[in-house]
């Protein structure tokens, strides 16, 4: 079928809207129209090439919400209709996968950044040639895509469909990094560096996690007005005083970090404000040279975990964080700016200038 997609190519300032053809759904694939799409900086910097290196020509987009309107051969748990988020990419076989832990499957960065099916094929053409269509085995950077049925989440039809994307990566990524790789306990600490919207989808889920102390740190006084609003105890701007400003209010330092940002010396940071045992969570890596103070690690018995899609099953998590937006405990929506699918460019100049916290394009 012939569809619109925007297509990332060398030289383009943003990704381009072309006409494309889009294969049937295979066996235990389905079809979906696209509603609506979120912008990731995972997309801006693949697309500016700073990020994992990728194909070209290739069509971005890893946080799609649309309806099924078809399915392959084998598909048994979703029906043209039904309302889903489209999660990231995983085989489905390695242990990490049958233990419901897919963002850490065996071939989860060959499957997500080489914008392929396992098998190397694509679902995307154009004139006969190939354009990769599986990044995050989704691509939803189009009006239509097709996507394996274990990755399509369904979600309550009463829930907004264009304001779900961004559930399936940054919001999930934050939120699941406090309640399952943290798996944070009422009367315990935090400070989250960075309030963007992966930093501010932490806040949120440790408020509901019942954390006694949630700082959250950033450069922007508008972004850390809108974190304590959103369930931060303390807010504290980034300069060469937060250190100090955070053993004023933990003085034997934080059960755990939480750190959204690329900066080698907030990597520091989140590692020395840690209390003994403490854990240190990142999302991305130092741009730049970093060492680890091992000493300091080892007598604490303090910890570095890199974190991938908040370590949360997606089939569990999203919706899971559906119930508590409709509980009126995860207000996400307050975190989106949305924009039509045709001024994508307008939409990647305001992401990529930090001016709105979560870009979605609606289709």
């Amino acid at each position: 079928m012939r569809i619109s997609a925007a297509v990332s190519r060398e030289g383009l300032p943003h990704p381009r809207i072309e006409e494309l053809d889009l294969e049937e759904p295979r066996a235990d694939e389905v079809l979906v129209r696209i509603s609506a799409t979120g912008i990731c900086h995972t997309d801006i910097y693949c697309h500016s090439g700073h990020g994992v290196a990728i194909p070209r020509p290739i069509v971005l987009g890893h946080e799609g919400a649309g309806v099924v309107e078809a399915v392959g051969l084998g598909v048994s748990g979703l029906e043209a209709g039904d309302h889903v988020v489209l999660s990231g990419a995983s085989c489905g076989v390695c242990p990490s996968c049958r233990a419901a832990r897919p963002n850490y499957c065996r071939d989860v960065m060959k499957l997500s950044f080489g914008g392929m099916r396992i098998d190397g094929s694509s679902p995307l053409s154009q004139h006969g040639g190939r354009i990769a269509g599986a990044f995050f085995a989704q691509s939803s950077f189009a009006t239509h895509v097709v996507v394996p049925e274990r990755s399509a989440v369904k979600v309550p039809i009463e829930a907004p469909l264009h304001l779900l994307g961004p559930l399936a990566c940054g919001l999930i990524t934050g939120a699941g990094s406090v309640m399952e790789a943290f798996r944070m306990r009422p009367g315990r600490s935090i400070v989250v560096f960075g309030a963007g919207s992966v930093g501010l989808a932490a806040v949120m889920a440790a408020r509901i996690a019942g954390a006694s102390r949630i700082v959250a740190v950033d450069l922007d006084g508008a972004r850390l007005k809108l974190a304590r609003s959103l369930g931060a105890t303390d807010v504290l701007a980034s300069n060469g005083e937060t250190g100090a400003a955070l053993r004023e209010i933990e003085p034997y330092g934080f059960d755990f970090s939480f750190n959204t940002t690329t900066a080698p010396a907030v990597f520091t940071l989140a590692a020395e404000c840690l209390a003994n045992e403490g854990t240190a969570g990142f999302v991305t890596r130092p741009q730049g040279d970093w060492s680890v103070n091992m000493p300091a690690l080892l007598s604490g018995g303090r910890k570095l975990q890199g974190i991938l899609g908040g370590s949360a099953a997606p089939q569990l998590f999203i919706p899971l964080l559906i119930d508590y937006w409709l509980q009126g405990r995860f207000p996400f929506d307050r975190l989106i700016a949305e924009f039509p699918f045709h001024d994508i460019g307008r939409a990647w100049a305001e992401c990529t200038a930090g001016n709105v916290l979560k870009p979605v394009l609606r289709m």
